[in-house]
């Protein structure tokens, strides 16, 4: 192991043995709902100094070990976090979706709530914005800026998203053929009926679960755009992509951004050994990537 290395383990250690900074939870209501989020202050700094506002994969959430490591490596190096959960339809949500409760999320939900957080930093006087997002997080992140932005968004950094404009392997996870399950959620979402519970019908990651046609549709029907590659072209901030050289879930994030990637504009980045999660000491690695990209010219 290398120095540099050796010295951030133990940097990390101290940051979950003694905390690196001041950590709280926010909460705002938007859509009838109660969303919330881990607002971590580096030390010293204000909101006004800019933050980092975080969004997590698929059904994940704020605390799991990809976001948690990264915001405290984040705070280490000055950069405030505001690492939000998405509510998929739950109020106050914490913790990994829970795959038995009935699904009637849709994967566009996130765009209003990421604009939402996006307008509570407005309200507190906060500083430039730079929005982060992992996976399927990742094109939500990218969708936003491209299709709603925001006067506060300056930047944008995605780390292994989504690239799949396919089924995702809808068959090999849950057992059925895809088609066949949305022609009939497309049926009933056409006749007024999208509210309506397809029983078992399965959804991402949760085989055998009751959801509604409409949010079946919102996941399956094709769309070039859950491609984030698709999407970089349209989006007028500067862009950060960092792939996993070892990632089996998107392996193909680097193959699709290269061929756009400028330098500029675009980034592209590969931390060799990493896979989807960019677990423990390659929280460093981003860090490193994300400091430069951030003190680079526009």
């Amino acid at each position: 192991m290398s120095v540099r290395r050796t010295l951030a383990a133990i940097v990390l250690v101290l940051c979950f043995a003694i905390g690196a900074a001041a950590a709280e939870e926010v909460k705002i209501k938007h859509g009838g709902l109660t969303l919330n989020a881990r607002l971590t202050m580096a030390d010293g700094k204000a909101l006004k100094d800019g933050v980092v506002l975080m969004v997590h994969g698929t059904l994940a959430h704020n605390a799991m070990d990809t976001i948690q490591n990264l915001t405290d490596v984040l705070a280490e190096r000055g950069l405030n976090t505001l690492a939000i959960n998405l509510s998929l339809g739950i109020d106050d949500r914490h913790g990994m979706y829970d795959c038995a409760v009935a699904h009637r999320h849709k994967h566009l939900d996130a765009l209003d709530e990421i604009g939402a957080w996006m307008g509570w930093l407005d309200s507190k006087g906060a500083g430039p914005v730079v929005l982060f997002g992992h996976s399927r997080g990742g094109n939500q992140a990218a969708r936003f800026a491209a299709e709603v932005g925001h006067g506060l968004l300056k930047r944008l950094v995605l780390m292994a998203p989504a690239t799949g404009g396919g089924d995702g392997g809808f068959e090999k996870r849950h057992g059925f053929p895809l088609a066949g399950v949305l022609a009939k959620a497309e049926a009933m979402v056409k006749a007024g009926r999208g509210a309506e519970i397809m029983a078992k019908a399965g959804l991402l990651y949760c085989p055998g679960v009751d959801v509604t046609a409409a949010s079946f549709v919102a996941y399956y029907r094709p769309d070039p755009r859950r491609d984030t590659s698709v999407v970089l072209k349209k989006i007028k901030v500067p862009v950060l992509v960092i792939a996993g050289g070892k990632d089996t879930v998107v392996p193909d994030v680097a193959e699709k951004v290269k061929p756009q990637a400028d330098g500029k504009r675009l980034r592209l980045a590969t931390v060799d050994d990493a896979d989807h999660f960019f677990l423990d000491l390659y929280a460093e690695d981003v860090a490193d990537l994300m400091e430069e990209f951030l003190s680079a010219g526009s």
